[in-house]
């Protein structure tokens, strides 16, 4: 302590040497982090406003039109194929659950579109089987989507007598 003392140094000199002194101590624990954590906020945000604006290009779009395009192209598929695997597939089904594919009528144009085919079937059998089938049919992969199901009571008059027949009357939807 007594060397300080005799150290020629004005008190102002010592002030602003240790004012410097923390602002250094200061930059180094504190400041320095936070100027490099702002920097790094920036340059982030400038690649996200640059990564937003690629949707507005007219390359990108055109190129993600073809890619889109292909895709769809590979998911087309014949409608007659995709209609002569559907009845093969359903009439397996309905043999394994004793049920018989009474009617594939021919496909109505009302129920054509761009998109999606929808098979109309009907069935007969006892009613067990036929609520077994339909079982089987919305569990089935590869045959389309149930639209809808309809069961109905037929009557059929014979020379001796009248039989009723019970009858499930499905609509597959299915994509193209």
């Amino acid at each position: 302590m007594i060397m300080l003392k005799k150290i020629p140094v004005k008190n102002e000199y010592l002030l602003i040497v240790a004012t410097i002194l923390l602002l250094f101590v200061s930059y180094q624990l504190a400041f320095k982090k936070t100027i490099e954590a702002w920097k790094l906020n920036s340059s982030l945000e400038k690649k996200l406003s640059q990564s937003n604006d690629i949707a507005i290009q007219p390359d990108y779009l055109e190129r993600k039109n073809k890619n889109l395009d292909k895709l769809i192209g590979l998911y087309k598929a014949d409608t007659t194929a995709l209609r002569n695997n559907l009845i093969n597939v359903v009439s397996l089904l309905a043999d394994k659950e004793n049920v018989k594919l009474s009617e594939v009528p021919m496909q109505d144009i009302a129920n054509i579109s761009d998109h999606y085919i929808i098979e109309r079937l009907q069935f007969e059998g006892d009613y067990f089987s036929l609520m077994k089938l339909s079982d089987r049919l919305q569990q089935e992969n590869g045959i389309g989507m149930i639209r809808s199901e309809r069961l109905k009571v037929t009557e059929i008059n014979t020379s001796s007598s009248k039989v009723k027949k019970l009858g499930l009357e499905v609509m597959l939807e299915m994509v193209k």
